[in-house]
């Protein structure tokens, strides 16, 4: 008998949604959430796994063996990229310009590392010159990790520079693109990164809950060559590259079967569109919302040169009480948008244009409302 007579089936609400994360999934991928689980072993199932890691090697433009989707989302991507690169007393030099850098160097602390802090005011890209010359006070990093695209703030810092930098002074890097991918291009072969994790919500257009990892050769040989065990069973990747790779599969854990039917979808519709115009799509959308928003008064926080198309952050206006606009926004026209986080709490609003969410109609539906509500 049920606790509680009046529970029944959840039917949520239809939202659009242009915040942080997650963003509009679109019908094709909802259809695939709902094809036939079979088992995550399943002849059929393996199929379907090698053609996810030749679309994800192809969004992440590279040729990396060791690419795939970890069953869990960006956080633990993040997680798996560090616990399985850091050994305790490892010198990693992390670039924090907002909430997500202040992440990785946690990881890193919990990983036994010892992060060495390189950082910029919030808003602002990492500055490749600190990055170079923290590696001169510290030879021995031997590992630059940084946020491509800071979630918190909407600004994009210049990976191929920072890339260099670490290469020059023979250490790997680690980049987090949970939201650039598939939004602005991310080359990870062109630019030598060696690691690198994401997240299927935003540009990619899936469900949260998985996170698209890659790992370069020069990355895979570090994980081989460890002195100590990953501190993670579950992510330790000298485990999970026996389900992932090679001709007879070995069971690691129970595979997500559905979500990832999803991410196969949302990834062959990105190949459909094509890479370079996908990215203009977001470039060309982020065009019109700036025009609006700046015919409305809003002042953007990140210089435009720094912008990211997809996360455009703006100044809350004096006397607007933010979060209650948000409040109006969700209630009156089914439109969400994000709040800001750590010291912009209360100060900006973060406006998404990810992915399935970037779309003229969406731009005229959050134009229109924003207007209203801001009288």
């Amino acid at each position: 008998m049920i606790a509680r007579p009046e529970l029944r089936s959840f039917q949520p609400p239809v939202r659009t949604l242009m915040g942080p994360g997650p963003s509009d999934v679109p019908p094709r991928v909802l259809a695939a959430l709902a094809r036939p689980t079979v088992g995550h072993l399943d002849p059929a199932f393996v199929g379907m796994m090698d053609e996810l890691k030749e679309l994800l090697r192809y969004t992440f433009q590279t040729r990396n063996e060791l690419t795939f989707p970890v069953s869990a989302p960006g956080s633990v991507g993040m997680e798996t990229c560090v616990v399985n690169l850091v050994s305790p007393g490892d010198t990693v030099v992390v670039c924090i310009n907002g909430v997500f850098g202040q992440r990785l160097a946690e990881n890193v602390r919990r990983a036994g590392g010892v992060p060495v802090i390189v950082e910029d005011p919030w808003g602002e890209p990492v500055d490749p010159a600190k990055v170079e010359d923290t590696f001169k006070a510290h030879p021995e990093a031997s590992l630059l990790a940084f946020v491509h695209a800071e979630t918190s703030t909407g600004a994009l810092s210049d990976a191929a520079a920072l890339a260099a930098i670490a290469r020059r002074f023979g250490a790997l890097t680690l980049m987090d693109c949970v939201t650039s991918l598939g939004g602005v291009p991310v080359l990870l072969d062109e630019w030598g990164i060696d690691a690198a994790y994401s997240g299927s919500q935003k540009c990619l257009s899936c469900t949260p809950g998985l996170s698209p990892v890659s790992f370069s050769e020069a990355a895979v040989a570090r994980i081989r060559a460890r002195k100590t065990p990953c501190q993670s069973w579950f992510q330790d990747l000298s485990l999970v590259l026996g389900y992932w790779s090679g001709a007879k599969r070995t069971y690691h854990h129970t595979a997500p079967v559905n979500p990832l039917y999803g991410l196969h979808e949302s990834l062959l519709m990105l190949a459909e569109e094509g890479l370079e115009a996908a990215w203009q799509r977001h470039r060309d959308n982020h065009l019109r919302l700036r025009a609006g928003l700046e015919a409305l008064g809003l002042r953007f926080v990140v210089r435009e040169d720094a912008r990211l198309p997809q996360l455009n952050t703006v100044w809350v206006p004096d006397g607007v009480d933010e979060a209650a606009a948000r409040t109006r926004l969700l209630k009156e026209y089914g439109l969400e948008i994000g709040a800001g986080l750590g010291v912009f709490a209360g100060k900006v609003w973060r406006i998404g244009l990810m992915g399935h969410s970037s779309r003229p109609a969406n731009i005229a539906l959050c134009l229109a409302a924003l207007k209203d509500v801001l009288g």
